[in-house]
């Protein structure tokens, strides 16, 4: 195999996994505040107890968060020496106060975890919120690296040389806002839609009119509505995000939608694959004019194609079908949010089918998460600074990196496998039933 084929595999693998800890990581400690607002302001017990579980679970995936970001941070420096001179020289502000978002977040946590039945309500509160911003902060300031690699600002390479370099412009880069509302808002719904995933497992499997069952009955309406609102936030954002990419990666654009001549009023392809040889999407429902209108609010706005670019700076094809991927699944659990809440305003009560979709439905997140990152990264190739500098010239010329894959893939296997025997252990030995009959003793 190809020596860059293999060092991309490499870290996309080490991202791949990780990025389910870190989503996890932002997503859940808001739901954890939710809760903690709901029973301050409700003084209904089961939100204190969703609070307390879902900390508890929380806590178990920031243990495996933590050393595979340090991995994914050690692979960047071994496998990507060029890009990492480069980020050394001017875009090393993110990683410097990234290390501050880390320690609040760890700072407050330890509070709410070890000391939240002895502090004040406030202060719970106080502990929570800055256990969330810990959180999205950590995965806004790191993200933002990918932001500049795309949209790439505050520096110049002149005979080889990184020269007149201006860190702040590169920190506040084109898309930095945008990139970065877009992985807190994605991580919120899919930390709410994961927690809606078990709600509804427990849900179908347990008798109706029992306490656990209202307890989890409770915890789906809230975190299907969460996942709802911030799913439609971070549709809203999508399409920003979009706008960004048209206007400063019109290949990625092209490649998402299978355009390959330039044109105006051009369609918005959905679903099919794209064809190399016949130069189009095929299979695809296609609507008129909308393409353009999303990308310029203009139903006359040029999109250019592939065929206006030298063939060897196309992004890999398959990312049109990674992108329709990514939306329509994310377009199905805002619709399975809507119309499960307007279902229980009416009925009171959730469907066996909302079950079943609600189940599917955290799975169904993380895979929108793995899809968008995929196409944001391949989508940007071969560059891995956008038209500054290959992913080719950036590569390192150590040999045996698939020896490093295989043994890296048995310590991500025995990790996930790990993650799932601790928390399957946890919450048999504390089961939420216990917790219920505590307090109900105690009241």
């Amino acid at each position: 195999m190809d020596h860059l084929v293999i060092a991309r595999s490499l870290f996309g693998m080490t991202m791949a996994f990780h990025i389910i800890f870190a989503t996890l990581g932002v997503g859940i400690p808001l739901m954890v505040l939710l809760a903690e607002i709901l029973y301050q302001k409700t003084k209904d017990r089961d939100f204190a107890i969703m609070a307390k579980r879902w900390t508890k679970g929380f806590a178990v995936l920031l243990g495996v968060a933590i050393p595979t970001g340090t991995i994914a941070g050690v692979q960047l420096n071994l496998l990507w020496p060029g890009f990492m001179e480069v980020i050394g020289k001017v875009m090393s502000l993110p990683f410097q106060i990234e290390i501050y978002a880390f320690f609040a977040e760890a700072l407050f946590m330890s509070i709410y975890v070890y000391a939240a039945d002895r502090i004040s309500s406030f202060m719970r509160i106080l502990s929570v919120t800055m256990v969330a911003i810990g959180g999205a902060a950590s995965a806004i300031l790191i993200t933002n690296v990918h932001a500049f690699e795309g949209t790439p600002t505050g520096f110049r390479i002149k005979n080889g040389e990184i020269v007149d370099v201006d860190p702040w412009a590169a920190f506040f880069n084109p898309s930095f806002f945008v990139t970065a509302g877009h992985v807190v808002l994605t991580a919120f719904m899919t930390g709410a839609f994961v927690l809606a995933s078990i709600s509804a497992y427990k849900m179908w499997r347990l008798k109706k009119e029992t306490n656990v069952y209202h307890y989890y009955k409770k915890s789906l309406l809230v975190a299907i509505t969460a996942g709802g609102i911030f799913g439609i936030a971070a549709a809203l954002n999508g399409h920003e995000s979009m706008q960004k990419i048209y206007e400063y990666q019109p290949e990625k654009l092209a490649a998402a939608e299978g355009i390959f001549e330039t044109q105006d009023h051009a369609p918005l392809a959905i679903g099919g694959y794209t064809d190399p040889k016949e130069k189009k999407v095929k299979y695809a429902i296609e609507i008129p004019w909308l393409l353009s209108f999303l990308s310029a609010n203009r139903f006359d706005a040029v999109v250019v194609g592939l065929n206006d670019f030298p063939k060897e700076n196309w992004p890999p094809l398959f990312v049109h079908t990674i992108f329709n991927a990514m939306v329509l699944i994310g377009s199905f659990l805002i619709l399975l949010a809507f119309l499960g809440l307007i279902w229980y305003k009416v009925r009171h009560a959730f469907p066996n089918w909302l079950l079943w979709g609600s189940i599917f439905s955290g799975p169904l997140a993380m895979l929108t998460i793995e899809c968008g990152w995929i196409y944001a990264c391949t989508g940007r190739q071969p560059w891995v600074i956008y038209h500054t500098m290959r992913t080719s010239e950036a590569v390192t010329t150590s040999s045996n990196l698939g020896l490093l894959f295989t043994l890296f893939l048995a310590v991500y296997v025995i990790l996930g496998i790990a993650v799932v025997l601790v928390l399957n252990y946890y919450f048999k030995r504390h089961p939420v039933s216990k917790e219920l009959t505590v307090h109900q003793a105690e009241a």
